[in-house]
């Protein structure tokens, strides 16, 4: 797992803004680095989707990363029709995984990612909960690939930080 140590516990009174200028750019030089270590040849770009950040990988066409600040539970409906057309490429006991919960405002298409399903429907969901229950808390999503020939990640660090808390990060294996 990456070493998360130069990421800032802001004061319990922190806002998003703060942790945009202080913490998302520690994280995304993390990431980067690491990316860098596996995947020298690539081509990152950095995008929104429904108050969310993704960074993705444009010449491998997958997703490195995804975060974003808790606004509460989401109510809208999951679409289901859209999921259906994302690919299943990775085998059966894999789940179009959400980089982003559908329940803390995650959309379809770019937020996908092949996951193992009992990781998906098991220990991921501990920190998913605890963004939705936390408005203003931030949350993330790390893939780890290994190599350029893969859409599979072979892992994910997932991470979950309320002001005033030290960051909780998890590795997942996939």
């Amino acid at each position: 797992m990456n070493n998360y140590s130069s990421v800032l516990t802001l004061p319990s009174s922190a806002s998003p803004a703060q942790y945009q200028q202080l913490v998302i750019p520690h994280l995304i030089s993390i990431w980067l680095d690491d990316y860098d270590l596996s995947t020298p040849a690539n081509d990152i770009v950095e995008t929104e989707a429904c108050g969310f950040s993704y960074l993705f990988d444009v010449t491998h066409s997958r997703l490195l990363a995804a975060w974003g600040f808790s606004n509460g539970k989401n109510t809208d409906p999951r679409p289901k029709s859209r999921m259906a057309g994302s690919p299943l490429g990775a085998g059966p006991q894999y789940h179009r995984g959400h980089a982003i919960p559908h329940t803390l405002g995650g959309a379809t298409d770019i937020n996908l990612v092949p996951q193992l399903g009992s990781v998906n429907v098991g220990p991921f969901r501990e920190l998913e909960r605890a963004a939705v229950d936390t408005p203003g808390s931030l949350y993330f999503t790390y893939w780890v690939y290994k190599g350029a020939g893969s859409q599979k990640p072979v892992g994910v660090e997932q991470g979950f930080v309320k002001p005033g808390r030290p960051l909780d990060v998890r590795k997942h294996q996939n």
